[in-house]
């Protein structure tokens, strides 16, 4: 029974630790967006309309979500003004539409930005989708647990960038 007593104080320590931590680095809600961009890697974007699902997700997020395509990918694109639980891996979204989902190995590109990967599958349809999450100071992450935790604990001042792109593979 005594080994238990320090488990729990450290459980109670972790539980509360959220609700301590500084919150003078969160951007208020009311910063303006500063709109989306026109182009990705180096291709001109176009805007397609949030599907009912996406649009209902919004109502109660601290931020805007865009859809797009480059004519031959899907991108979402996420601001996000403060750390939430609403924001959530692409792969949720996927598994939640009837994907099924193979994670695959972080992927470094030229310019040095790290995107998580996976493989989605749907009868027979196959995307190959990565993400990423940055700030505006050059940190970024590869998973929302890590951006998450950074973000509230004050490791991270928003606003933030999510972009998740879904490509057919071949």
């Amino acid at each position: 029974m005594r080994g238990l007593m320090p488990f729990c104080v450290l459980c109670m320590i972790a539980g509360l630790a959220p609700l301590v931590a500084s919150n003078s680095n969160f951007v208020q809600q009311t910063q303006s967006f500063p709109g989306w961009p026109g182009s990705f890697n180096g291709k001109q974007l176009k805007q397609l309309p949030l599907t009912d699902r996406e649009s209902l997700f919004l109502q109660y997020f601290p931020g805007s979500i865009g859809r797009f395509t480059d004519g031959q990918r899907e991108i979402i694109i996420r601001w996000l003004t403060s750390p939430t639980r609403k924001f959530h891996p692409a792969s949720d979204c996927f598994r939640g539409i009837g994907y099924s989902i193979e994670p695959l190995p972080i992927e470094t590109r030229a310019d040095n930005s790290q995107w998580s990967v996976f493989r989605a599958r749907k009868n027979k349809k196959i995307l190959r989708v990565y993400e990423r999450i940055y700030d505006l100071r050059g940190n970024s992450w590869t998973d929302v647990s890590s951006w998450y935790w950074a973000a509230l604990l004050g490791k991270s001042e928003g606003p933030w960038w999510s972009v998740a792109v879904a490509e057919m593979e071949t």
